[in-house]
């Protein structure tokens, strides 16, 4: 009789291309794949896949058993996730996370996450979206909170929040409170998200211009440095304002007013389709919930900061 677990090997097997991809995936040796697949086709009397170079791709029937497949393993999940006790669900996420959304609502994720599934561990990345792409793609995350949408056929994406770019700086720069031209930002210093990100290509585009002066382009793989920067007085900031609401309250630093126009980010949570997706789908919905429920709120500064005071320096930290 066919069974789930056999089902899940041959969708994992077709999702990821390989034997040697699908027994990493599901925790077991390539020869135990092997011969789950090989007493499935002798079940149903058909051969399921066809094997070339390494690669394994369905054969017509393969094709045809994965349509009924997909539905099964799909009805099964949502039967789990209706019936089950929400705090059995357990195992390791591995989520990657853009930095603007660490220093907004991360914490209250990662709160709701411990409260309403304690024995779900989550392993958290801080990265840049150019790089959350090309890991969630290579498998190395199962979900992430990025720059979006992602167009690749094999990635599902829900839109999390959209934040507004504001122009920042310390009021020791003197920059008063009338609306300021580029010409009269261009005089100093622009710090920013680091390269090979799309703001900094955004910001790059309006001053890099002939009748400007020489650009000074700040960029870092960090936000907690550009803010510092910023409150210092070494230049203005172009970032997301909703991660600096302390520091505008406080009065270390204060939004200009420009008739420069940055759309605003976009955020999406985006992960693989692939046969089980059921945790995945959970916590990306409780992500969705809590930043279409007001993203940042001011109570949560001070738990983001407390999480940014333990991302490593080292990595690069920016959506």
């Amino acid at each position: 009789m066919v069974d789930f677990k056999a089902l899940e090997t041959f969708l994992w097997v077709v999702t990821l291309g390989s034997f040697r991809g699908a027994a990493q995936k599901l925790n077991t040796t390539q020869p135990a794949i092997s011969q789950r697949i090989a007493q499935l086709e002798r079940e149903l009397g058909v051969r399921l896949l066809q094997r070339d170079h390494r690669m394994a791709s369905p054969t017509p029937s393969g094709r045809q058993l994965m349509l009924y497949a997909e539905k099964l393993i799909g009805l099964r999940t949502e039967m789990l996730a209706v019936v089950s006790d929400q705090s059995s669900m357990r195992g390791v996420l591995r989520l990657g996370v853009a930095e603007t959304i660490v220093h907004t609502w991360l914490p209250r994720l990662i709160e709701r996450v411990n409260r309403l599934y304690p024995n779900l561990s989550l392993e958290i990345e801080v990265d840049i979206t150019p790089n959350l792409r090309a890991r969630l793609l290579a498998q190395e995350i199962e979900l992430a909170f990025l720059l979006g949408p992602m167009t690749a056929s094999t990635v599902r994406s829900r839109v999390l929040c959209d934040y507004a770019i504001g122009f920042l700086a310390s009021p020791s720069l003197g920059l008063g409170d009338g609306e300021l031209a580029v010409e009269d930002l261009a005089k100093f210093p622009i710090i920013t998200f680091p390269r090979k990100t799309q703001p900094y290509e955004i910001v790059r585009s309006l001053f890099n211009k002939p009748e400007l002066p020489p650009i000074r382009l700040h960029a870092s793989a960090s936000l907690g440095t550009v803010i510092h920067m910023a409150i210092e007085g070494l230049g203005v900031a172009v970032i997301p304002t909703a991660i600096v609401e302390n520091e505008l309250t406080d009065g270390r630093l204060k939004l200009l007013h420009t008739n420069l126009k940055i759309p605003p980010l976009r955020f999406t949570a985006s992960w693989l389709a692939s046969p089980d997706t059921v945790a995945i789908e959970r916590v990306a919905e409780l992500a969705v919930d809590i930043a279409h429920s007001g993203g940042f709120m001011p109570e949560t500064a001070p738990a983001a900061a407390q999480l940014r005071e333990h991302l490593p320096a080292s990595e690069p930290v920016i959506g």
